[in-house]
């Protein structure tokens, strides 16, 4: 496989989607990174690989409609720093990721014309590393002092600036908002996100290969199932497992239901915050059926702990598989109800329409990714662009919009919601029989996989690296990305222009993850 315009040598990586990795040159690293946007590819992610490897490599992975390219770049020291060149002017998206590198890892962009901290807020100082710490180092660090973040200041006749956080009045995660406003309407918006920054990624080089996707699964609540199975696609890849049919099934199964759960929350919400207090009691109402059903099937409301590496926890039973049935039929009639009250309630389409709009031409510069993505008609799914088992015989229809606005993420909610019933009926019909499990065997030697599945808000990706020993191997480095890494800066430009009080309403249609993002 070959990236158009630029000569390298791809290895492929046994994934149940095509996955490539090479290592680039100084001179290659840009190079690639505008020969992807030039054949109309994007940016997935931007790492560093472990420190522990002489010399440490910067990482990135981008997507084409071929597959996903992962390179690495052995990178240089100046002036006693390791660098590389920037990517921010031609993937904007690259920005935090590259920040959250220098801070976690101790790489910096050269050129970069954001160097802010992102990830450390001033509660360890500025030479520490936390990835360049040995796995089983735990460094005491000296009290510091928390210091003011340099938000970007807008000047002008009027102008007054809106603090929103980290607290928020309702249970949700911490993130602080800073509008610019003259009167309602928003002239900037700038995020700081970190709060909930938990060491995920040094905590995974301390856990057991095998016991990590737990670890993994809890990286954001709601995405528990996602990011369950992208670990163990990058762990089976890493170690070339095939697990069995009936496994990748209830996989399957698990991710639609945990699309389904979320986008009937997120519905109920914007019906909320749009003054719609009947739109949240009735999907609230089914959201709450839904994971009853799940706690029941699955012995866990969110599906937490059922994937595993080699496959799944457990099996369904004939009982199982018509109560899911059943369940599948109730809430395609209720929601079909809903669809109908909400696209007739004037009021409501008057909240959403035109409001928080992402023109396509905006989502495809800043890497827009996802349900908000496909909203701003942004056609990428993997279900659909690289099927695999089960997707790859069920004909997944993607669901596009393309206002880029409220309303239209809305209508994205529906019709996935819609497709994703579809798609369990048929898995459920469907599904072969057979075992649902296969040992995994660590390799002695050093490997590397990857993972990449579509979570209900978008990409999911895993890097994987492990270091074999005589022993047992163990984890080097594992990266696990977010695609809220790609739309909170979007969410910045969504609210220019609109009024302060639509905010709350904007927020929401994206729904993003802090924990994910934060790690």
């Amino acid at each position: 496989m070959q990236i158009p315009g630029l000569d390298l040598e791809f290895d492929a990586l046994p994934a149940p989607v095509p996955i490539w990795n090479a290592q680039v040159s100084f001179a290659q690293w840009q190079s690639a990174a505008t020969a992807v946007r030039d054949a109309g590819g994007r940016l997935l992610a931007v790492w560093a690989g472990s420190m522990a490897q002489k010399p440490p490599c910067m990482c990135a992975a981008y997507v084409t409609l071929d597959g996903a390219f992962w390179l690495s770049l052995p990178l240089n020291q100046q002036e006693g720093r390791w660098v590389y060149p920037d990517l921010a002017a031609v993937f904007p998206d690259a920005v935090r990721m590259q920040r959250a590198a220098a801070d976690l890892s101790g790489v910096f962009a050269l050129g970069a014309h954001d160097m802010r901290a992102w990830l450390n807020h001033g509660a360890w100082p500025q030479d520490h590393f936390p990835l360049q710490q040995d796995p089983g180092q735990l460094p005491l660090l000296a009290a510091t002092e928390l210091v003011n973040y340099p938000f970007v200041r807008v000047e002008g006749d009027g102008v007054h600036e809106i603090a929103v956080g980290p607290v928020h009045a309702g249970i949700i995660e911490p993130g602080h908002f800073r509008f610019s406003a003259v009167g309602e309407k928003v002239l900037r918006l700038e995020q700081r996100l970190g709060y909930t920054h938990k060491g995920i990624e040094h905590r995974m080089t301390q856990l057991a290969p095998l016991d990590a996707c737990r670890l993994a699964g809890r990286v954001s609540g709601d995405t528990t199932v996602g990011y369950a199975w992208v670990y163990c696609m990058a762990l089976e890849s890493a170690t070339q497992t095939t697990v069995p049919e009936r496994a990748a099934w209830l996989r399957a199964l698990m991710l639609e239901r945990e699309r389904i759960a979320n986008h009937l929350g997120d519905l109920g919400a914007l019906g909320n915050d749009a003054a719609f207090a009947f739109g949240l009691a009735q999907f609230s109402r089914l959201r709450e059926d839904w994971l009853r059903v799940s706690k029941q099937v699955f012995g866990h409301r969110l599906m937490m702990d059922c994937i595993v590496p080699g496959g799944v926890q457990s099996d369904i039973n004939v009982a199982q598989r018509e109560l899911l049935l059943q369940q599948c039929e109730a809430v395609e009639k209720d929601v079909r109800s809903l669809f109908n009250i909400y696209e007739a309630h004037a009021g409501l389409q008057d909240r959403f329409m035109t409001t928080g709009r992402v023109s396509p031409a905006l989502a495809a510069s800043l890497g827009l990714t996802g349900l908000a993505g496909r909203a701003s008609s942004q056609s990428w799914d993997l279900r659909c662009d690289q099927p695999w088992l089960p997707y790859s015989v069920m004909q997944v229809a993607m669901t596009t919009q393309h206002n880029g606005d409220v309303a239209a993420r809305v209508a994205v909610r529906f019709d996935e919601v819609f497709e994703s019933l579809r798609l369990i009926r048929r898995i459920l019909v469907e599904m072969p029989l057979g075992d649902v499990a296969c040992p995994v065997q660590l390799p002695p030697q050093a490997s590397c996989g990857a993972g990449w599945v579509e979570g209900w808000r978008g990409e999911l990706f895993v890097a994987l690296e492990l270091a074999g020993s005589d022993q047992m191997s163990r984890i080097r480095r594992c990266h696990l990305h977010d695609p809220s890494w790609q739309n909170w800066p979007v969410l910045e430009h969504a609210i220019m222009g609109n009024i302060v009080p639509d905010f709350p309403l904007i927020n929401k249609s994206f729904n993003l993850s802090y924990s994910g993002q934060d790690l």
